[in-house]
């Protein structure tokens, strides 16, 4: 006779969830397990895994021909999250349990080999699709219960051992045997008495850092507030020892915390991506900051993979992706950054599905001026020992429409006179400030999908950034003087109008664009090159 059973898992599908239906048929003949609907290696050896499981908890693995089916069919399944799913599958088809039919559940865990439930990634991608689909109820490893219970509206059972679903122990199949209704999972449900608090990853910098304890280089402090308060790309370039990187990996502490709806999106792409672990499985509410050594791959910075993973770009999101030493980067890897730093999202196609990831980030990178470092620096450095040609070689590494989507080019000189600044801006004031032209911008742009001035474009930027008649004059004289794009005359504009904002001006003068002219300095440097 045969016996059927249909039940909900999920996977993801980048940083997606995708609802995936788990049959189990068990029927006559030789006893085997045959696994169907284009399952990964992974998911191949979850039938082991199971087998193992429920043995050791003291079931019994059904004897007769048993076909797993994992629906839709056409779509590739991956990663562990299916174990515990088809063990209930295999339970219930056996009628070795019941599975409650009040609420529906969805199932998601792996199956260690003595039962023990261990977490998977993406719960929170997978469980925010099933409340959207109309689940009620989640059943998942103790372990990812705090990171499912950051969504509201649905029940959450933590699941340490496959005993527990049996707390009374094992029915003997001869004899009367009582259903497992959600009822019977009341000792796995998690409340949401306690709320969980957001977390501060590892992988972010230390609190202790602060921009007073970076002496002189007040301009490009400046330049640096007015980076984080539009989320502008910045460069900094100047010779070795000036403070490039020190700078830069203090922009997290004057970053404004995560929005709340922020901070759910960058743990879903965390969660997707493994990389929760050691957080408490809390919000993030610190903006991300990556830093990728400069041998990363092009699949490494933009995400890749047979079903893509989410790369550091889309780890930026919301927050800093510092590249350190930017011609050390290969060109190719450099030149995948062109499209999600126009576009803000990163696409990538394969044969049988196209993924789009979020990639909304803080471009911040420094460089010497040639390989030795000193080119163009005065006494007391020392001189450049570069040829022209090996000069030419190190800075073609860096094609002109990939510096065209930077929107700041600063020059960071060896500080003179250092010793004498005694009250170096803090990160503290640099925050006041920041915070309070991000507070005009979201007031300004509260009906709109963007939220920040260098997401303005066409028709909103002259919507948003008029120009008076002095700062049309300044801009139109710089334009054909300094031979700029059309990108970068977009981007002056928007330079001035985070500028403004600083200042709480509504207007835009001619004051503010001489000092977004100003921070384009390798369209200058290329002038007077010419």
């Amino acid at each position: 006779m045969s016996m059927y059973g249909k039940l909900y898992s999920a996977c993801l599908y980048g940083i997606d969830g995708v609802l995936i239906e788990v049959e189990v048929d068990l029927s006559g003949g030789i006893p085997q397990v045959n696994l169907v609907g284009l399952p990964d290696s992974a998911v191949r050896e979850a039938v082991e895994r199971v087998r193992s499981a429920i043995k050791n908890c003291g079931y019994t693995f059904p004897l007769q021909r048993v076909t797993i089916n994992l629906a839709p069919a056409d779509l590739r399944k991956a990663g562990s999250a299916f174990d515990l799913a088809i063990a209930l599958g295999l339970l219930a088809a056996s009628e070795q349990i019941r599975l409650p039919e009040e609420e529906r559940l969805l199932i998601l865990g792996e199956l260690s080999l003595d039962g023990t439930l261990r977490p998977v990634p993406g719960v929170l991608a997978m469980v925010d699709l099933a409340m959207k689909q109309g689940f009620t109820s989640v059943l998942l490893p103790i372990d990812n219960a705090p990171e499912a219970m950051l969504l509201d509206g649905i029940h959450v059972y933590g699941l340490r051992h496959l005993k527990e679903l049996a707390p009374e122990g094992i029915i003997d199949k001869k004899g009367t045997q009582a259903p497992l209704h959600l009822s019977s999972l009341s000792h796995l449900q998690i409340h949401h008495d306690h709320p969980v608090t957001a977390e501060e990853p590892v992988l972010f910098p230390p609190p202790a850092e602060d921009y007073s304890d970076v002496l002189g280089q007040q301009h490009v402090k400046r330049a640096l507030t007015i980076a984080a308060a539009g989320m502008h790309n910045i460069v900094l370039i100047g010779p070795p020892g000036t403070g490039k990187t020190m700078l830069i990996r203090r922009l997290p502490t004057i970053l404004p915390p995560l929005s709340q709806e922020e901070a759910l999106e960058v743990t879903k792409i965390y969660s997707s991506a493994g990389k929760l672990k050691g957080s408490g499985g809390g919000l993030m509410s610190v903006r991300p900051f990556r830093s990728p050594h400069h041998t990363i791959s092009g699949a490494g910075l933009i995400g890749g993979g047979s079903i893509p993973k989410p790369g550091e770009v889309s780890l930026a999101h919301h927050g800093v992706l510092f590249l350190d030493e930017l011609p050390e980067f290969s060109r190719g890897v450099l030149e995948v950054l062109r499209q999600p730093l126009e576009e803000r999202a990163v696409s990538i196609s394969r044969s049988r599905a196209s993924f789009t990831f979020p990639a909304r980030f803080l471009l911040a990178s420094s460089l010497n001026p040639c390989p030795c470092g000193f080119f163009g620096s005065e006494p007391p450095l020392p001189p450049c020992t570069c040829s022209p040609a090996r000069i030419a070689q190190y800075r073609e590494k860096i094609s002109g429409p990939l510096l065209d989507r930077i929107d700041m080019h600063v020059e960071v000189p060896r500080p003179a006179n250092w010793e004498s600044d005694v009250q170096p801006l803090s990160s503290a004031e640099m925050r006041a400030a920041i915070e309070r032209a991000e507070a005009i911008q979201l007031n300004r742009y509260r009906n709109y999908t963007f939220t920040r001035n260098s997401e303005l474009s066409g028709r909103m930027l002259r919507k948003f950034a008029p120009l008076d008649a002095a700062a049309s004059r300044l801009l139109e004289a710089s334009f054909e003087t300094l031979g700029l794009s059309m990108r970068a005359h977009d981007r002056i504009i928007k330079l001035a109008r985070t500028i403004a904002d600083l200042e709480g001006s509504d207007r835009i003068t001619s004051a503010h664009i001489a000092e977004a002219i100003q921070y384009r300095q390798l369209d200058r440097r290329r002038v007077e090159t010419v």
